[in-house]
């Protein structure tokens, strides 16, 4: 059979679909296969009909179809069928081919499944895409890594079908080695559970202390998207907020409390508690998902539980003055919250980097994602002119334009926390992500006594302010524990 197609794609749900139409509208043809070939049917006879788009029934007719070097790209659940499909492709490939996985791989597997398929001379993409399925369709977030060697030959392909920055940047550039390019969108997950639920925080404040109805809610949010707070997600809150049910209530209220998750927040804090850094605000939003899971556990609690149920402690709403000022204090909240969650993923991306070997340019990653991915965001480009000016900065929460902000916001954010606090409403990330930046700007904490605590129990020994770093000591705390240590290291 002729080869006649640039790119193989398989795995045809909404967004391995809506990626080959982007392609095809860019001038690339586009071979399809798909496990349950009936899709394959359905979808050359519905949105790709007269298109360059041609099926492909197995695999091997798949290859085929392909120009050299050939490239495929997977679009299939993570895990074990991303391997299986590679298992049938190698045989069927030759040393250069192209192996690309869209999907939302675990980072481990994009370095061992790199390592593999280059002992074969097979090149291996681990990319992660984000937009869902209109940025598939109209221009996705694109966060290759892998093998650096094939990024000539699919760069044109993904820099031509990915979002545009409002610079006109396309969103998508190389981002390392191995597991580099999955392990960047785990991060861009991670930020996406905080910033949602910074959000819903923020609804909960409105709707139960303020006592505001879902229109004046809707229209807060719009407001909050025409300022420093533009996003994507804040854009949605409130077109979702203005949408009613059949009866005329709104829709939002008739969606049960429970959120889902698919495994990437909790990929993110198992990774961040093993490279010991404190993504405190990501982990209060996934876990404040597996709190929400536990519907009927939350409802027998609330029969026993008594408290605040979100008025004010006088029990009565606030005046209009007093609810201004309260959503005044609650965009900076949220503001300050929301850098706080940026700076905490680029520590764990900046901390990756350093223990995988990758080389990361983090002003790119920030530029990728300021168009087509869910965590889009006006302020994006402040990280981005941050990393240029100092591609060494240690903690954007250092960059001078995030610092001046967060002091400023500061007195706010206290304000916000406190009056979740005293009415007995649940602002795990925000009250979390302000505890987090009054340690970070603390030059001394009070571990020396938790570390006092571990000497005495464990002889654990500690090191001394008026003693070089490195140097440790015991104490004999009660008299009887002798001079003998455990020794010093961090697991």
């Amino acid at each position: 059979m002729e080869k006649k197609a640039d790119i193989g794609l398989i795995g045809l749900a909404v967004m391995g679909q809506n990626l080959v139409l982007n392609m095809n509208d860019r001038g690339y043809a586009v071979a399809v296969h798909n496990r349950t070939t009936g899709r394959i049917t359905e979808f050359l006879e519905g949105p790709a009909k007269g298109r360059e788009i041609y099926g492909a029934d197995t695999p091997a007719e798949l290859v085929a179809q392909l120009k050299k070097p050939r490239r495929v790209m997977l679009m299939v659940k993570a895990g074990p069928v991303v391997d299986s499909y590679i298992d049938t492709l190698v045989p069927l490939l030759d040393p250069g081919d192209i192996v690309i996985d869209g999907g939302n791989s675990h980072y481990p597997d994009s370095e061992r499944r790199t390592s593999a398929l280059r002992e074969r001379g097979i090149h291996y993409i681990g990319t992660g895409v984000s937009g869902g399925e209109e940025g598939a369709r109209t221009g996705p977030s694109i966060m290759p890594g892998g093998e650096v060697k094939a990024w000539p030959s699919v760069k044109p392909i993904f820099q031509s079908i990915a979002a545009r920055a409002p610079d006109g940047a396309p969103c998508c550039d190389w981002v390392g080695d191995g597991g580099a390019g999955h392990y960047v969108k785990m991060i861009h997950n991670a930020i996406e559970y905080g910033d949602m639920q910074l959000i819903t925080e923020a609804y909960q404040i409105m709707k139960d202390l303020l006592g505001m109805n879902h229109e004046e809610m809707a229209e807060r949010f719009a407001g909050w998207n025409a300022g420093r707070l533009e996003s994507y997600l804040i854009e949605i809150t409130a077109n979702i907020l203005r949408v009613n049910d059949q009866d005329g209530s709104p829709l939002v209220e008739k969606i049960l409390d429970t959120a889902g998750q698919k495994g990437t927040g909790k990929w993110t804090v198992v990774d961040a508690a093993q490279l010991g850094i404190p993504v405190t605000l990501i982990a209060e939003a996934v876990f404040a998902r597996a709190l929400s899971a536990r519907k009927d556990e939350r409802i027998r609690a609330s029969e026993v539980l008594q408290g605040p149920d979100g008025q004010t402690a006088a029990g009565s709403l606030p005046s209009p003055e007093e609810r201004e000022r309260i959503l005044t204090d609650l965009e900076a909240a949220v503001y300050a919250a929301k850098i706080t969650s940026y700076a905490q993923g680029f520590m764990l991306i900046r901390e990756a980097a350093r223990e995988y070997g990758w080389t990361i340019d983090y002003g790119a990653v920030a530029g990728m994602w300021r168009g087509g991915c869910i965590i889009r965001s006006a302020f994006l480009s402040d990280i981005t002119a941050a990393y240029k000016e100092n591609p060494d900065l240690e903690n954007l929460l250092q960059a001078p334009v995030f610092s001046r902000v967060m002091v400023e916001a500061v007195p706010a954010w206290r304000r916000s926390v406190v009056q979740a606090v005293e009415s007995g409403i649940p602002a795990p990330a925000m009250s979390s992500s302000l505890s987090f930046f009054e340690a970070y700007r603390s030059a001394r904490l009070p571990a020396n006594l938790l570390q006092a605590q571990r000497d005495y129990f464990g002889a654990h020994t500690y090191e001394r302010v008026d003693k070089p770093r490195g140097e440790y000591f015991h104490t004999n705390w009660t008299g009887s524990g002798g001079s003998v240590t455990s020794g010093t290291y961090d697991a």
